[in-house]
């Protein structure tokens, strides 16, 4: 690994357009004024970091759930996952992981299996740490069946800035472990249903490394749900 890796990341080709949109308004804003037009190169910049697509390595293993996305734990609590999925109306362990606008926003698979359901729903775009959003924001869900015939639901949620859910996947398709899935614009976060009887090993607060860090053990002993762990 050298300097130039470290810092320069690939740049997920989603952000192509909006990296262009950003570096042609900062050409016109040097004709105004230079300072404006450095303030248009930082934002650039910016644009290209939000849109940046890391490669990342998946534990070594197939009896986990890894996080879906970069960010910060904001709740885990029991809750039904979305009626949309269809699946049985029991609380499960849901893990928040909360994306704001400098983490990476590009989506991973939690585990390997087949895609059996996608499902879009239209809504508000209140502030994705909010409890509340998981109910009432825009969001696309999907379900995740295992070697095992476990169901995982995964679930993009829009932000208060984000306005565009991206999904790369359909149904019937199977996905690895830490394979891209999707992109959320613009500050965001991802919830991820836990199948029943399954405790979480990640706090509130902690810091997720999409595709990497370990929210939970299948293999795991089987627990009554404790959200507070």
């Amino acid at each position: 690994m050298n300097m130039m890796s470290t810092f320069v990341k690939p740049m997920h080709p989603e952000g192509r357009k909006f990296v262009a949109i950003f570096a042609a308004i900062t050409l016109g804003l040097f004709l105004i004024e230079d300072t404006l037009g450095w303030i248009g190169v930082g934002l650039t910049v910016w644009c290209y970091y939000f849109f940046r697509d890391p490669e990342r390595v998946a534990p070594a293993r197939d009896d986990v759930i890894v996080s879906p996305a970069d960010g910060i734990v904001s709740l885990i609590e029991p809750a039904i996952p979305p009626a949309e999925l269809g699946l049985p109306d029991t609380p499960l362990t849901r893990v928040s992981v909360f994306m704001s606008v400098f983490n990476c926003h590009v989506n991973r698979a939690p585990v390997a299996g087949d895609v059996t359901a996608i499902a879009y729903r239209p809504g508000k775009f209140f502030n994705a740490s909010l409890d509340k959003a998981s109910a009432d924001n825009e969001r696309n869900s999907l379900v995740i069946r295992m070697s095992n015939q476990q169901d995982l639901a995964v679930v993009q949620i829009a932000g208060l800035v984000a306005r565009r859910i991206v999904c790369f996947v359909k149904r019937g398709d199977r996905v690895q472990m830490s394979e891209r899935f999707g992109l959320i614009r613009f500050g965001s976060r991802l919830d991820v249903y836990l199948p029943e009887g399954i405790k979480p090993q990640v706090r509130v607060g902690q810091t997720m490394v999409a595709g990497e860090t370990v929210i939970a053990n299948l293999d795991a002993p089987k627990t009554d749900h404790d959200a507070n762990t």
